[in-house]
């Protein structure tokens, strides 16, 4: 079970991280073959399936979407606790809707798997 401190603590570093566009700080919080999904893969990267897989395949989508975006900004709204999962809820205040991204981790507390689910835009 991820204890409520390490989840927030977690989650505002990993918010501060992007704030920062700081790619290798993001990347420090996942493992070297973990999992993204997101309906932006798909928009982005024309990937049907919305996965990526490896930090050498999601690099690219995660640095495509931060030159497209050089004012990215991602305001923490709330932390959920699971087992072995964190979900944060936050507005990315830049494309002016909400959005969920659901960790699931490993022993070390590394992120094996995230999923994002964006809300409609503003």
């Amino acid at each position: 079970m991820i204890e409520r401190n390490w989840a927030e603590k977690f989650a505002r570093d990993w918010v501060d991280a992007w704030n920062a566009h700081d790619l290798e700080r993001v990347f420090s919080h996942y493992t070297d073959d973990f999992e993204m999904i997101s309906p932006l893969i798909v928009q982005r990267m024309n990937v049907p399936s919305g996965r990526l897989r490896g930090k050498d395949s999601i690099r690219p989508y995660w640095s495509q979407g931060l030159e497209s975006m050089p004012n990215l900004h991602f305001e923490l709204q709330s932390v959920m606790v699971g087992v072995n999962s964190v979900a944060v809820l936050y507005t990315s205040v830049t494309a002016g809707r909400m959005v969920i991204e659901l960790f699931e981790f490993d022993d070390h507390q590394r992120v094996t798997r995230a999923r994002a689910l964006y809300g409609p835009s503003e």
